[in-house]
């Protein structure tokens, strides 16, 4: 690879770890090149693109970029998942699939909202529901209240309903003692 390919590939990298909502550097010794394929295609309807390069490469691309908290992640084979979409979901894709690898992909850490993020970060956020679990669960927090209160509401115009009812079948609504009077007077 010669110098203006190289720059090449820095600046694309650059601009990837640039765009990225998020970054998991991950170790992938031992795994296939077919099930990086596999891998890719299972990342890529999540809007996160699996990169593999030379660690001198990446390294020069973070400092390019200004993300200088995953240069401490770059040694040995390692992956760079970055993430546009949806971070919970694709974590747990990568965790998932390191669960049935058994072992050949591991998380080293990673990089989100200007934090670094340990291989233990890694695996909690892998651990999240997906985001649109998230909002319905929000969602339901927030409508839940108001939903009792419907019913309150719902349970006490029903009383008062049927209160009214009762003193209209006593006859001690409007046509009572008072009513009969004046019907009288007129005779």
């Amino acid at each position: 690879m010669n110098r203006e390919e190289k720059a090449a590939v820095i600046e694309q990298i650059a601009d990837e770890l640039t765009g990225s909502g998020a970054i998991f550097a991950l170790d992938y010794r031992g795994i296939t090149v077919a099930q990086i394929a596999e891998l890719r295609e299972k990342l890529r309807p999540l809007d996160t693109r699996l990169q593999v390069t030379k660690n001198s490469l990446a390294e020069r691309a973070a400092d390019q970029a200004g993300v200088n908290e995953i240069k401490p992640m770059l040694y040995g084979p390692t992956a760079l998942a970055l993430v546009k979409g949806d971070v919970a979901a694709a974590a747990k894709v990568l965790s998932d699939t390191s669960r049935a690898l058994r072992g050949p992909l591991a998380f080293k850490g990673g990089y989100m909202g200007g934090v670094a993020l340990s291989a233990a970060d890694a695996e909690t956020i892998a651990r999240l529901p997906a985001r649109e679990v998230l909002h319905a669960q929000l969602v339901g927090t927030v409508a839940a209240p108001l939903t009792g209160l419907a019913r309150t509401l719902n349970a006490l115009i029903a009383g008062v309903a049927i209160q009214l009812g009762q003193i209209r079948d006593q006859g001690l609504l409007g046509g009572g003692a008072a009513g009969a009077a004046p019907a009288a007077a007129e005779d």
